[in-house]
């Protein structure tokens, strides 16, 4: 079955010429001094229809899926993963907010689609990361709102974001054979450039993943009305869980798109360094690296190819989603490695790109679920679950 489709081609060198002329001279200028995406640049990706690509055409969005979507990821991360990611601000959260009313979802995507609502997700907390059922972030019915106070963690783009999406723990009964009940979610709105009132933030500071902030938040009676709950009061785990393949092959996507940026840069360094009268990229060393570099890449593409086919086509592939992170985000980390080598002492400077590459990368390994998760994961559908 052809996968490249005429159509996708387009889409993909579409997304590559914008990553080319205007994500990756933006990177390579603000990475360094860790400054933010500018708005100008939303802007253009809204009117490329980028925060749509999943959103049904009746609401404006392009009405495109998984393939599409990790193809124009997988490219804005060749430029910069903070770009690549921030596709899933709009597309990421259509799961998630596909359980309001019909009007509601009249009103909001198609502004989501424009990039006037974008939202940031509000999950982890300080001692509930791989272990999400260990919430206890609560909220309590007071009237007809509901009060939210405790600590959440790894909020990114909270403070530009129009929305935030929270999960809180809204049965104080936690039943140990079943912590994941009881917890809610709640769509809160905000103003961009501000956190709802009730909220006090404090900037996590990465080693990487710049262009945009990264949140500890503290809720500390944050009152929302009744109609921020989104779903069912108690059943905000399963909507966590809802478009994990989805969100798992978009980080493959983003993992292969900063190797494919590693494997670029360090092929046009190999030509253009000289050493002992040659250019590096006559040594063996050198060539034999490039070559497995690109093996890798290619490798972990199509592996994330043939599980955006099965999405696309409604096939499960929880296991097989869990197999295309892991490998890509490993694979990154190791090819932007050798990169990064290649590069030699310039490589450990922010002259080039060669070090952000492999800074974010070594994310892709965390986020989305660990490495570690995934193994467990992909274990499980071998072997049978653990005993308890």
């Amino acid at each position: 079955m052809q996968t490249l489709t005429e159509e996708r081609k387009l889409i993909k060198e579409s997304a590559r010429d914008f990553t080319m002329k205007r994500v990756l001279p933006l990177a390579n200028k603000l990475d360094p001094e860790k400054g933010a995406i500018p708005r100008e640049l939303v802007e253009e990706m809204a009117e490329l229809g980028y925060f749509g690509i999943l959103i049904p055409e009746e609401y404006g969005g392009l009405g495109l899926g998984a393939f599409e979507y990790c193809l124009v990821a997988e490219e804005l991360s060749r430029g910069w993963m903070s770009v690549g990611s921030l596709i899933a601000r709009g597309n990421g959260l259509l799961g998630t907010l596909d359980v309001l009313p019909p009007q509601r979802k009249a009103e909001l995507l198609p502004r989501m689609v424009q990039g006037e609502y974008l939202g940031a997700f509000s999950l982890s907390e300080p001692n509930a990361g791989s272990d999400v059922a260990n919430i206890t972030c609560r909220a309590v019915p007071v009237g007809d709102e509901w009060e939210i106070t405790g600590a959440k963690y790894w909020c990114t783009f909270a403070d530009q974001a129009d929305f935030l999406v929270v999960f809180a723990r809204t049965d104080p009964k936690v039943d140990p054979a079943a912590r994941h009940r009881g917890i809610t979610a709640f769509l809160i709105d905000k103003p961009r450039g501000r956190l709802p009132e009730g909220v006090q933030g404090s900037v996590i500071p990465k080693i990487g993943y710049h262009g945009w902030t990264t949140w500890e938040l503290a809720f500390d009676r944050c009152r929302v009305p009744a109609s921020a709950v989104l779903g069912e009061v108690g059943k905000g785990f399963y909507l966590a869980s809802t478009g994990l393949e989805t969100a798992r092959a978009h980080t493959a996507a983003r993992a292969i798109g900063l190797a494919q940026g590693a494997l670029e840069d360090a092929l046009k360094y190999a030509q253009e360094r000289q050493q002992f009268g040659q250019p590096i990229g006559h040594f063996q060393a050198i060539r034999f690296k490039l070559a497995e570099m690109a093996t890798q890449v290619e490798a972990a593409r199509s592996l994330m190819y043939a599980v955006c086919q099965k999405i696309d086509h409604g096939v499960r592939c929880d296991t097989e989603a869990a197999m295309a992170k892991l490998f890509a985000s490993e694979m990154s980390e190791h090819v932007t490695s050798e990169g990064l080598q290649i590069h030699g002492g310039a490589g450990y400077t922010t002259h080039f790109a060669a070090e952000r590459y492999w800074r974010d990368a070594r994310l892709t390994k965390i986020f989305e679920g660990t490495s570690e998760i995934q193994k467990r994961i992909i274990s499980d559908a071998l072997l049978g679950k653990m005993p308890k």
